[in-house]
């Protein structure tokens, strides 16, 4: 279903400049659109697109398999980041007696 054809319950405002809102508008015209069509499908497709690159990418085969190759190897140790990870942050005070604010 497209956002056409679906019940539009929610409204969006925006604030814009004279020239913006005629760049659009003459966008809008050239696509035989309405503003608010024009807007809300231009919107909906830069969204999409400015999210497609968290979910998703695409390689080249050699890429691919150098990739999945990585993923299948068998995990080695790293007692250094473990030690890191699992220490208590310095930013953190384990309690608020030891807060260098109170010292």
């Amino acid at each position: 279903m497209t956002t056409s054809t679906r019940r539009r319950e929610e409204r969006l405002e925006v604030r814009l400049s004279s020239g913006a809102k005629q760049l659009m508008q003459r966008a809008a015209d050239a696509q035989r659109k309405t503003l608010s069509a024009f807007v809300l499908e231009s919107g909906v497709t830069a969204a999409a697109e400015a999210l497609a690159d968290r979910r998703s990418f695409e390689l080249p085969a050699e890429a691919y398999d150098a990739f999945a190759a990585a993923l299948e190897m068998p995990k080695t140790s790293k007692p250094r980041l473990e030690k890191l990870l699992t220490s208590p942050s310095v930013l953190e005070p384990k309690s608020v007696l030891e807060s260098p604010v109170l010292e």
